[in-house]
């Protein structure tokens, strides 16, 4: 490897991709078209890294495994950046495998990073923890080490379990700085500053306050019968019963928990739950069927019992009753989380991350643009949706540039 590669590689690892743009932008060789991609990615041109990184694994030869397996993990990363969630997994365990079996740990260890990531990215969390227990941080280089606690924090934040993610994140964190990349301490930082952010709101009995992610979990813990408006349950510390299929349902279980301890006329809970706004008998009879309904799926958790007016939520005695809601709510607010963390979404990924349909999730990206509370370029399969950017906001990539003793 010539001395321009190795500076330009040197200059990728220490978080300076413009370094390595000066002393390869011209190039056309393999390894110069593989770090101008890693470049250009870790400068936000995620399409144009695409196209380098394919140029780049084409022109290696045959007997340049490695060198192709690179590619295809730096390619995946782009790809996550890119919110690419639909991209098969194949390539990128085919290329872990050789890279496994060429002894290039470190990157075989980013590959599977990669995996872990998209896994926690479309929510499942059950999977990731599994491809996690095969990995041990403890060897590798600290850019790595600083993943893999970004990841476990991620995973216990989802959890809301506090104590790990806050363990997890001091070592991403001392890991960052050991890897001296400022994008990675930055990312790490601005990990640790969710968990000091409101993560959700507490109503109760008609007054409400924000909640930090501590407190939401001291409140799971408590003896209270929480109407869970995240994830569309009622719970309380034993007992979980989702009524996420059930819209009508939980408008009816919030409408009884927000008037707790009083009761809601039947009027308002028409409104709540079939937004009715002029009620006769065929909608006070469906509202019978709907409350026993509910009834039957709280069980033991509370009674629903017939007021004069309307109807009220009876918990167990000594039990108080409160809503647990996210810190904004509209009608697409679940969309417009995804697309807070500032990366460009196409409508496919958006829908396999909120296991939704395209099509709806399409029309609810088209309300947003039209409110301009989001926008997007490009068109038709190349459309990608986002928040419109903070100021001062940099992508941050892991992508690890091959060095010549690697």
């Amino acid at each position: 490897m010539d001395s321009l590669i190795t500076a330009a590689a040197r200059a990728l690892a220490g978080g300076d991709p413009l370094g390595a743009l000066k002393r390869v932008a011209l190039r056309e060789d393999p390894p110069a078209l593989a770090l101008r991609g890693i470049a250009m990615a870790q400068l936000g041109d995620l399409d144009r890294a695409k196209i380098l990184l394919r140029r780049a694994a084409r022109a290696f030869g045959p007997k340049e495994a490695v060198a192709r397996a690179r590619c295809v993990v730096a390619e995946a990363e782009v790809a996550l950046a890119a919110r690419d969630l639909g991209a098969p997994d194949n390539l990128l365990d085919q290329a872990r495998a050789v890279l496994e079996d060429h002894g290039d740990r470190a990157n075989a260890a980013h590959a599977h990073y990669l995996t872990v990531r998209r896994l926690l990215l479309i929510g499942r969390l059950d999977d990731a923890e599994k491809q996690l227990e095969h990995l041990d941080p403890t060897p590798l280089p600290p850019a790595l080490r600083t993943a893999h606690e970004l990841v476990v924090a991620g995973i216990a934040m989802r959890r809301i379990d506090t104590r790990t993610a806050r363990t997890a994140l001091a070592r991403a964190q001392q890991a960052a700085r050991q890897a001296r990349i400022p994008a990675l301490i930055a990312e790490a930082e601005n990990a640790a500053r969710l968990l000091d952010a409101p993560a959700a709101r507490l109503i109760a009995q008609g007054s409400e306050r924000p909640l930090l992610l501590d407190e939401v979990e001291k409140l799971f813990a408590s003896k209270a019968l929480i109407i869970d408006a995240c994830r569309h349950a009622v719970r309380d510390r034993k007992t979980i019963v989702s009524l996420a299929t059930r819209p009508v349902l939980f408008a009816l279980a919030r409408a009884l928990a927000e008037a707790w301890p009083k009761d809601v006329a039947r009027d308002v809970l028409l409104a709540r739950a079939f937004g009715a706004k002029h009620a006769d008998e065929s909608h006070r009879a469906r509202l019978r069927v709907e409350i026993g309904r509910l009834r039957q799926k709280l069980g033991k958790l509370a009674r629903l019992s017939a007021t004069e007016r309307g109807f009220a939520l009876e918990p167990p005695m000594g039990q108080e009753v409160v809503v647990l809601a996210r810190p904004v709510e509209e009608k697409h607010a679940s969309v417009l989380a995804f697309l807070a963390d500032g990366e460009s979404w196409s409508s496919s990924a958006l829908a396999l991350a909120l296991g939704s349909s395209q099509r709806s999730v399409q029309r609810a990206l088209e309300e947003l643009a039209l409110a301009k509370k989001i926008q997007f370029y490009g068109h038709g399969r190349a459309r990608r949706w986002m928040t419109p950017p903070l100021p001062g906001f940099t992508t941050t990539l892991l992508l690890p540039a091959p060095l010549p003793n690697d």
